[in-house]
């Protein structure tokens, strides 16, 4: 069973924003599969540091389009991608801190943290998108910045507090 089923409402013909959402979904879906079969509390903290990884490289590269295309609602997205990745860090920081899983809880916010971000945000950046033409990230490039990002996270919740 999946948390999040991939719909077509997801896509927005922009074949390479399409293709990290459906991989988006993938990695929630492997984690939620995960929580559902009682994977080992770091297990679980090393593939969220993928998720949060693959979404800050995703976010980098839709923050770059937005300002080329000057945006109008760039700033109150970029703030949104910032709010999307400190929730990773909490959910990350929490499992770190405990022994005891609220599975629930923990499912809810992975599907939220995706389900309303799109919903809202990203329907109307997809919309500008699909109507002017963009440069596509190359994959060397996001994958260091995937690395970066994970790297990034790994230290700030290795942080005391």
């Amino acid at each position: 069973m999946s948390l999040i089923e991939w719909r077509e409402e997801y896509c927005i013909g922009i074949t390479n924003i399409d293709y990290e959402h459906e991989k988006l979904i993938e990695q929630i879906n492997f984690l939620y599969t995960m929580v559902e079969n009682k994977a080992d509390n770091q297990l679980l903290i090393d593939k969220l540091g993928d998720i949060y990884g693959s979404i800050s490289a995703h976010f980098a590269l839709e923050e770059q389009m937005m300002r080329k295309h000057r945006y109008v609602y760039y700033e109150e997205h970029k703030a949104d991608h910032e709010r999307l990745l400190d929730e990773i860090c909490d959910i990350t920081e929490g499992l770190e801190n405990t022994d005891e899983l609220a599975e629930s809880t923990f499912k809810q916010k992975l599907a939220d943290w995706f389900l309303l971000h799109f919903k809202t945000h990203d329907f109307s950046l997809h919309k500008l998108l699909k109507q002017t033409p963009h440069d596509r990230g190359d994959e060397p490039t996001v994958r260091i910045m995937m690395r970066d990002a994970k790297n990034r996270l790994s230290r700030r919740i290795a942080k005391p507090s």
